[in-house]
């Protein structure tokens, strides 16, 4: 498929994959069309051992605005099944695995929000391991107060981890736009940058974790995961432990040699 066509375009730039959402005359909505793009295109990412970091952004001015709820009412017709059913057989299908695939995949990722940031799109772009806001940014959560349905494609999870109980639920009551400068300002993204400048800085920040050990990513998530669940002894345990293991691995060796050096470490691919 042309990009001129595509709902998602993949490109490269050195050792970093960009992958954009393609729909921009309705805010890069996730169709199903989109969602099977988007899980063929991560699936391209995690095989090609060349690609060290991800970008993941959208076309024109929005980044993603959540589901296409025109294609989705339909979804059901000449199912025999209700929309519920149908809703949840496409999220337990086809949407959960996109968030899931995204905290697969064994490089960094920095979600570079371009725009809006809606519904369901909220939850992709909280995935990332990084988040980068443009000014014109905003991230809104219609779910509940719009449409009496809770948040999704992992937002209720991401959301509470980022920014604490009582902001989540209110964001998720109130169904107020959480500005690109708050949403920094509050910990949900990294930076808020000037819309003019957001793919340079997202760029950026990639090219500078395309050069971490290319463990370092799973290693981290692993290990705030496990601080979720874990007390503070058995999480000193867990360090410990992988200690035990990274200490002896060559990324361990480069860098203290680097070190010694007076250098930056050169670590290889994966």
């Amino acid at each position: 498929m042309s990009n001129d066509t595509a709902l998602v375009v993949l490109e490269r730039e050195g050792d970093v994959a960009i992958l954009r959402f393609n729909d921009p005359a309705k805010l890069n909505p996730i169709s199903i069309a989109l969602q099977s793009q988007f899980r063929d295109a991560l699936a391209e990412v995690h095989a090609n051992r060349g690609v060290r970091a991800l970008v993941l952004t959208g076309t024109g001015k929005a980044f993603c605005v959540g589901a296409d709820l025109k294609s989705m009412t339909g979804s059901a017709e000449g199912s025999g099944k209700s929309l519920g059913e149908t809703t949840a057989e496409m999220m337990n299908g086809l949407s959960n695995q996109l968030i899931l695939a995204m905290r697969a995949l064994p490089i960094p990722v920095v979600a570079a929000v371009n725009g809006p940031a809606a519904g369901a799109g909220v939850g992709i772009a909280l995935a990332a391991d990084v988040v980068m806001a443009a000014r014109s940014a905003y991230f809104y959560l219609p779910f509940l107060p719009r449409l009496g349905i809770v948040p999704d494609l992992g937002t209720t999870w991401f959301l509470e981890r980022l920014v604490g109980r009582s902001r989540a639920l209110a964001m998720s009551l109130l169904g107020e736009r959480l500005s690109g400068e708050q949403a920094a300002q509050w910990g949900l993204a990294w930076a808020c940058v000037d819309d003019a400048v957001l793919m340079a800085e997202a760029l950026a920040v990639a090219q500078k974790l395309a050069r971490l050990p290319s463990h370092a990513v799973v290693e981290a998530r692993l290990a705030f995961d496990a601080a979720e669940r874990n007390t503070l002894a058995q999480q000193l345990a867990y360090e410990a432990g992988r200690q035990r293991e990274l200490v002896g691995g060559p990324a361990f060796a480069e860098g203290v040699k680097a070190f010694i050096e007076k250098r930056e470490p050169l670590f290889p691919g994966r």
